[in-house]
């Protein structure tokens, strides 16, 4: 286990429903929980059952040293709990859980802090808990308060601190301490898109340093850009584990079910108002209605719409997202034979082509509309509409080339490039 920062064996965590989840350190706290034990009890009904929910059922893992890890999942799906029992906050109902290293953890706002103590008394507290020296401390308090941009209230009790600046100073605290193993939970979320970005950027430096970060977000780009390695879960249970971009695009696809096409041939139950509602939407790409493009292929979204009401200026746009979350573009229709002109009653079809050699490999998703921009009001928003997955080839007259490897990005253009040779050479190097 030289190599292993964190080994997880049949992690299993149950919860009684109604019961909570609180600690009893006191004899009060004994006390009062079995009397309401007690209570509870006999208020229940005959034959009526205790409800039981597994938060983990039977969850391994192994994860290395300097790793970072992602983990990803629906609300509820256990998470949050994992990450308490790995932060020995919670312990399991069974299995076991071997860490290497100082944990610091980061997974409610207000986790590890006193309310009563300043700022700095809380840095100096934290680092007392890890066992760091009081030296040590020192050294590293300066870059702590810096980056947690709360300098002129250090000496003011946290307790007066706003959410966003409680925050700031806890993620410092655990990402500046250096602990062998960072646990960081969605609480990320409650801070502005600038500090979110700057807590990114430390937890992949931390990352590069050799220490190990377990991360939870609902955000997927963040996933597969800082993670080295993701685990779904599922109802308390690993749906996949392996490679970032992987995982999300199984867990995105399972998620939406999507094929290249939907129809509602029922109008009641097709998505609109009063005004207009959707007939059909779906994807061509060379004469096919197909979900696997040719990357050199241009492709068609085609979506035809019912006007119920004359009157209406009604503008159809898409949103083209890639599986991981990143919104590529959003387009609206500017066909000039019915811009800012209401429409009559009738069916229409609205096609818009995406030219081939423009996005990159990889799965993406169609989200399409009816809108009105001015003022502003949205008829009907399909999202997901249609998926389709997108194939390059190795054929070298693509954006790729002759290059066998992985290409990033969204898109993945086949620009007109341009070399000319200069016809004397440099007299700088010619005398050399």
């Amino acid at each position: 286990m030289s190599n292993i920062a964190i080994k997880a064996e049949n992690l299993s965590k149950q919860y009684r429903l109604g019961m909570g989840k609180q600690r009893h350190d006191t004899l009060r706290d004994h006390v009062t929980a079995g009397l309401k034990s007690f209570l509870n009890r006999n208020a229940r009904r005959p034959g009526e059952s205790e409800s039981i929910l597994w938060a983990l059922r039977d969850v391994s893992f192994e994860i290395k040293k300097g790793e970072v890890l992602g983990f990803i999942g629906r609300n509820g799906a256990g998470k949050s709990t994992l990450l308490k029992v790995l932060s020995r906050i919670t312990e399991p109902t069974a299995g076991l859980v071997e860490i290497r290293g100082r944990v610091a953890s980061l997974l409610e706002v207000g986790t590890g802090f006193h309310g009563e103590l300043t700022g700095r008394e809380n840095i100096f507290m934290n680092g007392a808990i890890l066992g760091m020296k009081k030296a040590e401390m020192q050294r590293r308090f300066d870059e702590i308060v810096a980056f947690s941009e709360v300098e002129r209230f250090i000496d003011t009790p946290v307790k007066r601190y706003s959410s966003g600046m409680y925050l700031r100073l806890a993620f410092a605290v655990a990402a500046h301490l250096e602990p062998e193993v960072l646990i960081v939970d969605e609480v990320l979320a409650v801070g502005d898109a600038s500090f979110q970005k700057k807590c990114l950027a430390k937890m992949q430096t931390v990352g590069k340093e050799g220490r190990t970060v377990l991360f939870v977000s609902h955000n997927l780009s963040a996933i597969t850009s800082l993670c080295h390695r993701a685990i779904w879960l599922q109802s308390g249970e690993i749906a996949d584990n392996g490679n970032p971009h992987q995982v999300v695009s199984n867990y995105l696809s399972s998620s939406s079910q999507m094929q290249p096409s939907q129809e509602w041939p029922d109008p009641n139950l097709a998505p609109g108002n009063e005004i207009t509602r959707a007939c059909s939407m779906r994807l061509h790409s060379n004469g096919h209605n197909t979900d696997v493009i040719d990357i050199r292929q241009p492709i068609i979204f085609e979506m035809e719409f019912e006007v119920l009401k004359p009157g209406h200026v009604l503008v159809p746009c898409i949103g083209l997202e890639r599986d991981d979350g990143l919104v590529v573009f959003v387009s609206h229709d500017r066909d000039p034979e019915w811009r800012r002109r209401p429409r009559p009653v009738g069916r229409f079809k609205s096609s818009v082509h995406i030219p081939g050699n423009f996005l990159s490999e990889g799965r993406f998703i169609i989200g399409a509309g009816i809108i009105t921009e001015a003022p502003l009001k949205v008829h009907f928003d399909v999202n997901p509409a249609v998926a389709f997955q997108v194939v390059d080839s190795f054929d070298g007259d693509s954006a790729r080339g002759d290059l066998a490897g992985q290409m990033v990005g969204a898109v993945r253009p086949l620009l007109a490039w341009k070399n000319e040779l200069s016809d004397s050479p440099n007299p700088l190097l010619s005398h050399r």
